[in-house]
C-alpha cells in the first residue's frame, strides 16, 4: 500500500470543513473509476477534473445539502503536486479496485466521525438553556475539536448573523425609499425598473419595508467577500481565523466600500485597524468577540423574554442550516455497501 498517496488523502481530510467537498471528489472519482475502469485515465486529470465535480455535487446535496461555492481555481488546486496529484491517486485507485471500495469507504467513514462532532456542538446549542447557555463554551467546541477546528469561521458568522438580526427584529427597524423626483416621464419611460427594482410607482413614490439582514452565500469561509448584507447599506464581514499579515492584507483588500462593518476576534482588531490606517481605507466600523459575549450575555440575562429565546432559536436553525445532521447518511452506507470491518491495514 502506498503510504505516501494515504499521507496526502488524510492531509486533505484533516483541513477539510464539515461539507467535505474535497473527500467527496476523491471518493467519487475512485468510485467511478472502480465501477467504470478504463472509461477514463486516472493518470490525466483532464479526462475527470470537471465530471468529478457533478458527482461530488450529487453525494454533497445529499450529505451536506448544498455544492461547493468557491472558485473553479480553489476547487481545481485538489490535483495540484502539493495535495492529490494523478499519481498519488492512481496509486489509491489500484488499492480501492482490489479491495471492493476500502478507499472509498474509508473517506465516507471519516466523514461520519467529522459530522458526529457536529452533532455534539448541535446538542450543546440545543440542551442549554438562556440561563445556561455560553458562548465562549460553543465556539470553544469548534477551536478545540479537531473535527470542527476548520469550520470556526462559519460557526463565528452564524452567531453573528443570529445575534443582528435579532436585534433587528427586536429594535423593529424599518427602511424607506423615497423618489425626491418622482419625474413622470421618467416613471413611464422606466416603469419596469421602477417597479421591479425600487418597488415603486406612478402612484407610489415612497414606501417602507422591514431592514433585513441576509447571509452572503456560503462560498469557502477562507474567501475574503462579505458575509452579511443587508436592505439598507452596510455590509459585515466575518472573521474568526487567526491572522497573519497576508490574510489581514486580503481581509482589507476585500474591503471596497465604506458601509463595511468587521467583526472579529479581539485580538486581532487593533492589527485590522492599523492595515486600515495604513492604506488610508475607513470603514464603518469593528466589532469584537469581546462585544459579541457583552450582547449575548445581555440578551441572555436582561433582555431574556424578549430576546433570549428567540436568539438561542435562531442560533438552533442557523446552525442546521449550515452544519446539516446526518440526515440520509447510514442510507448512503448502506446502498454503497460501506462498512468498517473492510478498513484493513492502515485504513482501519
Amino acid at each position: 500500500m502506498s503510504l505516501e498517496a494515504k499521507i496526502a488523502l488524510d492531509k486533505i481530510i484533516g483541513k477539510a470543513r464539515v461539507h467535505f467537498y474535497k473527500p467527496f471528489q476523491i471518493a467519487e472519482i475512485l468510485h467511478y473509476d472502480r465501477l467504470n475502469h478504463f472509461q477514463f485515465d486516472i493518470t490525466n486529470k483532464e479526462t475527470y477534473r470537471n465530471i468529478s465535480k457533478q458527482w461530488r455535487d450529487v453525494v454533497s446535496l445529499r450529505l451536506v445539502g448544498r455544492v461547493s461555492t468557491s472558485s473553479q481555481k480553489y476547487q481545481d488546486n485538489l490535483f495540484d503536486t502539493n495535495a492529490m496529484p494523478p499519481r498519488l491517486l492512481a496509486e489509491l485507485a489500484t488499492i480501492n479496485r482490489e479491495n471492493g471500495g476500502m478507499v472509498e469507504c474509508y473517506i465516507y467513514y471519516q466523514f461520519k466521525a467529522r459530522l458526529q462532532a457536529v452533532i455534539d456542538a448541535y446538542m450543546y446549542l440545543t440542551t442549554a438553556s438562556v440561563e445556561t447557555f455560553s458562548l465562549n463554551n460553543f465556539l470553544l467546541q469548534f477551536e478545540q475539536v479537531h473535527g470542527l477546528k476548520r469550520s470556526i469561521d462559519k460557526a463565528f458568522e452564524i452567531v453573528v448573523y443570529a445575534l443582528f438580526s435579532t436585534l433587528v427584529t427586536e429594535l423593529q427597524a424599518q427602511v424607506s425609499i423615497t423618489l425626491a423626483n418622482p419625474n413622470p416621464q421618467v416613471i413611464a419611460d422606466f416603469g419596469r425598473f421602477v417597479k421591479y427594482v425600487l418597488g415603486l410607482d406612478a402612484n407610489t413614490n415612497s414606501v417602507t419595508v422591514p431592514a433585513s439582514m441576509y447571509r452572503g452565500g456560503v462560498a469557502n469561509a477562507a474567501d475574503s467577500g462579505l458575509d452579511i448584507i443587508t436592505n439598507y447599506g452596510p455590509a459585515v464581514q466575518v472573521k474568526h481565523l487567526r491572522l497573519d499579515s497576508q490574510l489581514a492584507g486580503e481581509i482589507v483588500d476585500g474591503v471596497s466600500v465604506q458601509d463595511v462593518v468587521i467583526v472579529c476576534k479581539t485580538a486581532e482588531a487593533d492589527l485590522i485597524h492599523s492595515l486600515l490606517s495604513q492604506i488610508g481605507l475607513g470603514i464603518r466600523g469593528v466589532i469584537t468577540q469581546d462585544d459579541l459575549e457583552n450582547w449575548y450575555t445581555k440578551c441572555q440575562t436582561r433582555y431574556a423574554d424578549s430576546m433570549g429565546r428567540s436568539l438561542l432559536s435562531f442560533l438552533a436553525t442557523e446552525f442546521v442550516q449550515e452544519f446539516p445532521m446526518l440526515g440520509q447518511l447510514s442510507s448512503f452506507l448502506l446502498e454503497r455497501g460501506y462498512s468498517k470491518e473492510q478498513l484493513i491495514g492502515i485504513f482501519a
